[in-house]
């Protein structure tokens, strides 16, 4: 009996394909964990929650959800536009803003595109 067969996998593979990114995300934490099993799946979800543990593991997947099913309707610009629109309006400052991408444990390539973003935001503005 050859284990790889497609129609082994095919449950599997088709429940992280309807999750989208977030199924993505979920197997790269799980590969992360380095266990197997069931445990696999409660170490990646604890690692995606954080301090919040798995609980907070599954309310990310859920956001993650959310925010690619968005993506994908309104375009990553325009999202991105209107989720930095928020934050300026909650009192941020570019300068606050990039220190705290700089305080975050993210690699370096993606704090540089965030920091292009935020100001190719704040150029476009009117404020």
């Amino acid at each position: 009996m050859n284990i790889l067969r497609w129609n082994n996998w095919k449950e599997p593979v088709s429940t992280l394909i309807a999750l989208g990114v977030p199924g993505l995300v979920l197997l790269v934490a799980v590969e992360i964990a380095g266990v197997s099993g069931a445990a696999a799946i409660v170490a990646g979800l604890a690692w995606l929650g954080g301090p919040l543990g798995m609980v907070g593991g599954f309310v990310t997947l859920g956001i993650l959800v959310l925010v690619s099913k968005k993506i994908g309707e309104y375009g990553f610009d325009r999202l991105f536009s209107m989720v930095l629109k928020g934050v300026r309006d909650s009192g941020k400052t570019k300068k606050q803003i990039f220190e705290e991408v700089d305080s975050y444990k993210i690699p370096d390539r993606m704090k540089r595109a965030l920091r292009e973003w935020v100001e190719q935001f704040w150029s476009q503005s009117k404020e």
